[in-house]
């Protein structure tokens, strides 16, 4: 494979581009992590509810996930770089939007919209320039940083964001994007980029089939705590019993399988396809992109558990428990930097099945340390072991994806692998958090309805009440609610007890639920090459 422009690229040139390019990824993901602990005080100054902010949020996810593809597509067709400054463009725009918002509509076109569409076109171009900066033997540690950047962003957003809230305001953090995204802009010129792709035009019908394809399959499973994967809470939208969630997800497949129809329509008519469908039979790449599937979705849930356990389990603050997660995010780095320099040409395949043995490993060592009276600390070694497992996998999968085909290929391996990430990230968020709400609640109702000291009728109320999904609810929460409601002091004792107990068990179950789904990438890593990116080919 030809090394293209990379070639002759000095190692300060690559470094600049690759601050450049690692900056982008930090600030893309940041936006998902960093206003989760800041939520009530943007509710407040723009007027709103907490479901208002909260929709907002998951609607950046939306348009990110579904303009995934056809943001790699332009970049394709008007070139990486250029598609990356417009990206930036438009996303600061966004951020500037988002800090001066009044109301939740301009909160939502500046931080869902105009965010969400500059990361879909930033974030596919930084795979491929990564491509077209890099040769194929520096790509595992580039592709690395860069990934690292990102998953340091999710474990640092709690901590950024609440500092600042807590210190000045919100707006400050988007206010800082803008000055982040001039920056980025001004290093820009100094990335090279291969020549765009012939212009052609772009397949209309197929960026509608894919958003809508993907759009309803993404929001059907954001949608899953609140209204069940299969039998509807209740209150919540079924259609003949089953939940609204079950059916969106099938919608949404069955949409993607008619976009996978049309986009080899096209290919047959000799028209230019918005995704080349014959990628998809390149086992190196459908290999990656499975990787990348697990290592979000795990990502993900472990950073959703465990930031509940410490904030609301033990009352951390949003700053105390950014800094309890920083042992994953330097031992990430490390690892991530580490790996391909040592040992350049590992396997991949082995890199990666260690990489998720140390992430199974910190899983299953946090779920025999959870107990009732545990502290913070017991979280330290199991984050640092997670740590280590996914800068493992990052050191690789993004070289084995992109090498799988030519270069000029590499925008649109880059959408297809920002939409698996998408895809494990709300995957992983979901599954977590309702398996984390159903034991809980089963637990907790279960407790009660045993405890001599809780009577008969509050076992009943709250088992009516809870239907719908108990709240994660911390124990200085739950009793003030209790004693406001008029309880006695030895019943608000007896609830607030088997609250206690029902979270941790709710935590361990949503952990070990995480452990079976890293075992199951174990065993998939077969899907991975066991040469090394950029690795000569033995001779004969």
């Amino acid at each position: 494979m030809a090394e293209g422009p990379a070639a002759g690229r000095t190692s300060s040139t690559r470094g600049v581009v690759l601050l450049t390019l690692a900056s982008g990824q930090f600030l893309m993901t940041l936006d998902s992590s960093v206003m989760n602990v800041s939520i009530a005080q943007v509710a407040e100054d723009v007027g709103t509810t907490v479901t208002g902010v909260q929709t907002a949020i998951t609607l950046y996810t939306l348009v990110m996930a579904t303009m995934m593809i056809t943001g790699g597509k332009i970049g394709t067709m008007i070139g990486r770089r250029r598609a990356f400054a417009i990206g930036c463009v438009i996303y600061g725009v966004g951020s500037l939007t988002t800090s001066l918002a009044p109301s939740l509509g301009v909160l939502v076109l500046g931080w869902s919209v105009l965010e969400g569409l500059g990361a879909a076109l930033i974030m596919p171009a930084i795979v491929a320039l990564v491509a077209a900066n890099f040769p194929p033997a520096e790509r595992p540690r580039a592709y690395g940083l860069v990934a690292s950047a990102g998953a340091i962003a999710v474990a640092a957003g709690p901590l950024i964001g609440g500092a600042v809230t807590t210190y000045w305001t919100w707006r400050y953090v988007f206010a800082g994007e803008v000055v982040v995204v001039l920056a980025i802009l001004v290093l820009t010129r100094r990335i090279a980029d291969a020549e765009p792709a012939a212009r052609s035009r772009i397949d209309l019908v197929g960026v509608v089939l894919s958003a809508l394809g993907l759009g309803v399959a993404v929001f059907g499973v954001l949608r899953s705590s609140e209204w069940g994967w299969v039998r509807a809470k209740p209150g919540a939208p079924a259609l003949a019993g089953v939940s609204a969630t079950l059916w969106l997800i099938v919608a949404g497949l069955v949409v993607i399988r008619v976009f996978l129809w049309w986009q080899g329509r096209r290919v047959a008519h000799g028209q230019e396809p918005l995704v080349d469908v014959t990628l998809l039979r390149n086992p190196q790449l459908v290999g990656g992109l499975v990787m990348f599937l697990f290592q979000f979705l795990l990502q993900a849930g472990l950073f959703f558990t465990i930031p509940l356990y410490l904030s609301v389990a033990l009352g951390l603050s949003a700053f105390e428990t950014g800094l309890r997660l920083l042992p994953l995010s330097v031992a990430l780095l490390l690892a991530a930097v580490a790996v391909p320099k040592i040992w350049p040409e590992a396997s991949p395949r082995r890199v990666v099945t260690i990489g998720l043995v140390a992430l199974l490993a910190g899983i299953v060592s946090l779920v025999l340390a959870l107990d009732v009276g545990a502290g913070p600390e017991i979280v330290s070694l199991p984050l640092l072991l997670a740590g280590i497992g996914v800068g493992a996998l990052s050191s690789q999968l993004g070289a084995v994806t992109v090498s799988a085909v030519p270069d000029r290929l590499s925008g649109e391996v880059g959408g297809l692998q920002n939409t698996s990430t998408n895809l494990g990230a709300s995957l992983g968020t979901a599954l977590a958090g309702s398996v984390l709400v159903a034991s809980l609640t089963a637990s907790f109702l279960a407790g009660i309805r045993d405890d001599p000291a809780v009577p008969d009728e509050l076992a009943e109320t709250a088992t009516v009440q809870l239907a719908a999904g108990i709240p994660f609810l911390s124990d200085a929460q739950l009793e003030a609610g209790l004693v406001e409601a008029g309880l006695p002091a030895e019943q608000v004792d007896a609830v607030v007890e088997k609250n206690e107990a029902a979270r941790i068990d709710g935590l361990r179950t949503s952990l070990a639920l995480l452990s079976v789904l890293a075992a199951v990438a174990v065993l998939l890593t077969r899907l991975l090459p066991t040469r090394a990116v950029g690795a000569r080919k033995p001779p004969g």
